[in-house]
């Protein structure tokens, strides 16, 4: 070899090529990493509100429904009370 000091920098410079592509990939999985966590962690939230909410809406049908049902038995009893008058 005419010039070590080339061939020891193109070495260098490759190995430091080398290992700077490995440390992207690294880094580049650990950032899918914690933006999977995240994401898993907000459905999770989500899940919970959703489920919180049709607990909510499951009482408030209820509470409609001993209404409408309250609301029937007295329209029963006026319509029987006009029957009468009748």
């Amino acid at each position: 070899m005419e010039n070590p000091q080339l061939f020891l920098f193109v070495t260098i410079l490759l190995l430091a090529t080398v290992l700077a592509i490995f440390a992207m990939k690294f880094v580049v999985a650990t950032r899918q990493a914690r933006l999977r966590a995240g994401a898993e962690e907000a459905y999770r939230d989500l899940a919970g509100r959703a489920v919180a909410a049709q607990r909510e809406n499951a009482e408030a049908l209820r509470a409609l429904q001993a209404g409408v049902a309250d609301l029937d038995a007295r329209l029963a009893r006026v319509e029987k009370v006009l029957k009468e008058v009748e």
